[in-house]
C-alpha cells in the first residue's frame, strides 16, 4: 500500500529554526538611518574618511547593509567613494547648501502645499497631537530629541502629500539641514535655545492640519528663511574644521 502523505507541520512562533523576522531590505534601511543619524550629529565627522569595516564596527550591522547604505548615501552626495581608498564623509560647503537650501525650500512649497490639500482625519490627527507634544515638552526638548521629532514631523507631511516619489528626494536634503542644525545648535553658544525652531515647525503643524493652504506655504518659507539666517552666522564665525575635519585647528585648538 501506498503511504498516506503526511501533512506539512506548522511552524510555531519561537520554535527552532523559525524564519527571521527582519527581511534583507529592513536591514538596508535600518543601516542608512542608523549612518544618517551619525552623520546628522557629526560623529561621523565631515571630511573623515574611513573604510567600510568601520561602518561595519559603528553600527553593528554587516557588510550587505552597510554597502548598500552607503552606496544610497553616496548617491545623496553625503559620502564620497574613493577607489583604492575608502570611504571619506564629504566635507560641508556652506556655499553649495545654501543653493540647495533654495531647491528645498521650492519642493516643499510643493509638498506642503499638496499635504495641506490632501491630509485626510488621520494624518490631521497625528499633526495636532504632535503640535500639542512640542508645546507641553518645548522648555526640556534636547537637541537630540527634538531632531527625532523633526524627522518624524518630514514623515508625517510626505504621508500626507500622499507622492512616494518626493520622500527619496526630500529625504537627502532633510538630512543635510538636520546636520546644519546641529552644528549650529552645538557649536554657536548663544544659539542652542530651541524656541526658534520649534516656533516654525509648530506654525507649519498647525496650518497644514487645519488644511489652510496659503498659510502653510507662507510657514515653509518662514521656516527656510530661519535656516537661510544661520549660514550668515556660521560663514563668518564657525571653525572651518567642524565644516572639514581633515582642515588643522589654528594654533592646535
Amino acid at each position: 500500500m501506498a503511504k498516506r502523505a503526511s501533512r506539512p507541520a506548522l511552524v510555531e512562533v519561537g520554535e527552532a529554526g523559525a524564519p527571521p523576522r527582519r527581511n534583507r531590505v529592513n536591514l538596508f534601511e535600518l543601516a542608512y538611518h542608523r549612518i544618517e543619524e551619525l552623520l546628522v550629529k557629526c560623529e561621523l565627522a565631515p571630511g573623515r574618511f574611513l573604510a567600510m569595516q568601520d561602518l561595519q564596527d559603528m553600527t553593528g550591522f554587516g557588510r550587505t547593509p552597510v554597502h548598500h547604505a552607503v552606496n544610497r548615501l553616496a548617491a545623496d552626495t553625503l559620502i564620497i567613494i574613493r577607489p583604492r581608498h575608502g570611504l571619506q564623509i564629504a566635507p560641508i560647503d556652506l556655499a553649495r547648501e545654501r543653493v540647495l537650501l533654495h531647491l528645498r525650500r521650492d519642493i516643499e512649497r510643493f509638498v506642503i502645499r499638496l499635504a495641506a490639500e490632501r491630509a485626510g482625519p488621520s494624518h490631521r490627527n497625528q499633526m495636532l497631537h504632535m503640535e500639542r507634544l512640542l508645546r507641553e515638552k518645548r522648555d526640556g526638548l534636547t537637541l537630540a530629541e527634538f531632531n527625532t521629532l523633526d524627522r518624524r514631523i518630514d514623515q508625517m507631511v510626505l504621508a500626507a502629500a500622499g507622492e512616494p516619489f518626493l520622500e527619496h528626494t526630500l529625504r537627502p536634503l532633510h538630512t543635510i539641514f538636520r546636520r546644519i542644525g546641529f552644528i549650529h545648535h552645538s557649536y554657536m553658544a548663544e544659539k542652542t535655545n530651541l524656541d526658534g525652531t520649534i516656533d516654525h515647525h509648530l506654525a507649519v503643524l498647525n496650518a497644514v492640519a487645519t488644511k489652510h493652504v496659503d498659510r502653510a506655504v507662507a510657514a515653509s518659507d518662514a521656516l527656510i528663511a530661519f535656516v537661510d539666517g544661520m549660514f550668515d552666522e556660521m560663514e563668518s564665525r564657525i571653525d572651518p574644521s567642524l565644516l572639514d575635519c581633515s582642515i588643522e585647528p589654528l594654533l592646535g585648538a
